[in-house]
């Protein structure tokens, strides 16, 4: 089916009080496994490109995105296209041409009236554009190069108040916070502060976003689903499920050399991850 947008199934999600679960692409392999679940779990997705993923592409955003979008379109599920922890301005300004309808737009590394101008100026061209643009405000953590985040330090948490005025100054159609999760944990272990959740649902008038639902267990997403988490994020599980897969098909079997062999199980298991986040939510 055609392309839908993020703002389309967030709008719906919002709605209907329910999470939308957006996963990260890597290889076309994740690509198809996104689309496979969701079909099997009868739910919309998000397929996200981020740009570490560009950067592993060779930095060539084209052909990611053609094969991604093109997998997507021809699913029967209601799939949507994003870029994911953009901070190239070069990068953003390739999402139009290449088909995307959203973009979150990364300045959270920058001193806070930085990340507000920056972020700003990635909105005002965005919407010039009809992009739906999310940004992150907090320290989430754990990203590629980065030693996992304490989630509990001080300082680390989005402070509602702060949040307000963030959204306010930079009208970001959604807004990553930091409420105890961190990128790139391999164990689903998090704790989080669903006090803090309800707080930034009650100061903040865009849906929030969760980054790191990796680490998360079930009943804590489904807890800051219902506190106001709208958009779940979903990376390192994938990749878990596909090395994991590799890993048992060469032990068993040491002399395989055809890769079809053995991204086939990948493929099955992460299939298998994205069904099960998406009847979570």
């Amino acid at each position: 089916m055609p392309l839908v947008t993020t703002a389309d199934l967030i709008s719906t999600a919002t709605a209907a009080r329910q999470g939308l679960a957006a996963f990260n692409v890597i290889t076309l392999e994740h690509a198809e496994a996104i689309a496979e679940g969701a079909e099997e779990a009868g739910a919309p997705a998000v397929l996200q490109i981020s740009e570490n993923a560009v950067r592993f592409h060779g930095g060539d955003l084209t052909a990611v995105a053609a094969a991604t979008a093109a997998v997507a379109r021809a699913s029967s599920a209601p799939l949507a296209l994003h870029l994911d922890h953009v901070v190239s301005v070069d990068l953003l300004e390739r999402a139009h041409a290449a088909g995307f309808g959203s973009v979150m737009f990364d300045a959270s590394k920058l001193p806070y009236g930085d990340n507000v101008k920056a972020t700003a100026e990635a909105v005002r061209w965005g919407h010039e554009r009809g992009i739906w643009i999310e940004a992150e405000l907090g320290e989430v953590g754990g990203k590629e190069g980065e030693a996992p985040l304490d989630a509990h330090a001080p300082g680390v948490r989005t402070d509602p108040a702060e949040a307000a005025a963030y959204v306010a100054d930079t009208g970001v159609d959604a807004l990553a916070v930091a409420v105890g999760s961190s990128h790139a944990m391999t164990e689903r272990t998090a704790s989080l502060d669903h006090g803090l959740i309800a707080a930034l649902k009650s100061a903040v008038p865009v849906p929030l976003v969760l980054h790191g639902s990796s680490g998360v267990p079930d009943e804590e997403i489904r807890r800051a689903v219902a506190a106001g988490m709208v958009k779940i994020n979903v990376g390192t599980a994938l990749n878990t499920a596909f090395t994991t897969a590799v890993r048992a098909f060469l032990a068993a079997d040491p002399t395989a050399v055809d890769p079809r062999k053995y991204l086939a199980p990948a493929r099955t298991a992460m299939t298998e991850t994205v069904a099960g986040f998406l009847r979570l939510l």
